[in-house]
C-alpha cells in the first residue's frame, strides 16, 4: 500500500494531490536555477551514488517547489535479536507530506486519508491518524520588505541574493498571513554544511556577524 503512494516517475498517487499545485513559469525556474549548486557534491555530502525523485525537476526544485510524500518510519512485528515465529498482528508507519503554495494540509490529510483506506484491501483494517499540520504559502518578492531585505544582503556580501523556496515547516507564518494579511519575510543566514537538526548541527561566525549587519540594514532601508 505504501509503495504504490508513489509512482514510477516520482509522482504521488493520491487522487486530487496535484490539483491546486501552482507550474512555476520559466522565467520563474530559470531565477530560481540561478543559485549555485554541483550535483557531484551535493550526492558526496550526503554519501549517496545518485539522487531520485519526481521526473522533469531538478533537484533544487525538487527540495523547494514540489510536493512530497515521505515515510518517516516503519515498524512491525518481531524485531528483537534472535529467531521468533509469531506473526505479527500490526505494523505501523508514520508518513509526512511537504506541502507548497495554495494546498491546505485539511485538504491533504483527506484525500490522503480517503485514498489510503481505499487501496486497503479486504483482509486488512487500516486506520489512519492525522498529527500536527502547517499550510503552504508564498512570500511574494515585489513587497517592500522583501526590496530592503535583498538590497541589504547584497550590501553585506557583495553579491545579489537570489530568493529561494524551501521545503522547512514553520506552520506559524502561513497562519500570519492569513490571519493577520501581512507577509512574514525571512532571511536565511544557514548553510548547508551546517547539518541542520543533526546531532552535529553548526553555525559560522561569519554567518552571525553578517545576519546582524544584514538585519539592521533591513531596518534602515525599510
Amino acid at each position: 500500500m505504501i509503495s504504490s503512494l508513489i509512482d514510477k516517475d516520482g509522482r504521488i498517487t493520491v487522487p486530487g494531490f496535484y490539483d491546486k499545485v501552482v507550474e512555476l513559469t520559466p522565467d520563474e525556474r530559470k531565477m530560481l536555477a540561478r543559485a549555485p549548486f554541483d550535483i557531484d557534491e551535493y550526492k558526496a555530502f550526503l554519501d549517496i551514488n545518485e539522487v531520485k525523485g519526481e521526473k522533469g525537476y531538478t533537484t533544487l526544485e525538487r527540495t523547494g517547489i514540489r510536493p512530497s510524500l515521505d515515510v518517516c518510519g516503519i515498524w512491525g512485528g518481531y524485531t528483537g535479536q534472535g529467531a521468533k515465529t509469531v506473526l505479527p498482528s500490526e505494523a505501523h508507519a508514520k508518513i509526512s507530506m511537504r506541502l507548497v503554495p495554495n494546498q491546505t494540509s485539511a485538504e491533504i490529510s483527506k484525500l490522503f486519508m480517503d485514498h489510503f483506506l481505499r487501496i486497503a484491501p479486504p483482509y486488512v483494517k487500516v486506520e489512519v491518524t492525522p498529527y500536527e499540520s502547517g499550510d503552504g504559502f508564498l512570500i511574494p518578492i515585489s513587497s517592500d520588505a522583501y526590496k530592503a531585505a535583498s538590497k541589504a544582503i547584497g550590501e553585506v556580501y557583495g553579491i545579489e541574493p537570489v530568493p529561494s523556496r524551501g521545503g522547512g515547516s514553520i506552520p506559524i507564518l502561513a497562519e500570519f498571513q492569513k490571519v493577520l494579511g501581512l507577509d512574514p519575510l525571512l532571511m536565511g543566514f544557514g548553510l548547508e554544511r551546517d547539518t541542520i537538526h543533526s546531532p552535529n548541527e553548526s553555525y559560522l561566525l561569519k554567518q552571525f556577524f553578517g545576519g546582524m549587519q544584514s538585519i539592521a540594514l533591513f531596518y534602515r532601508y525599510y
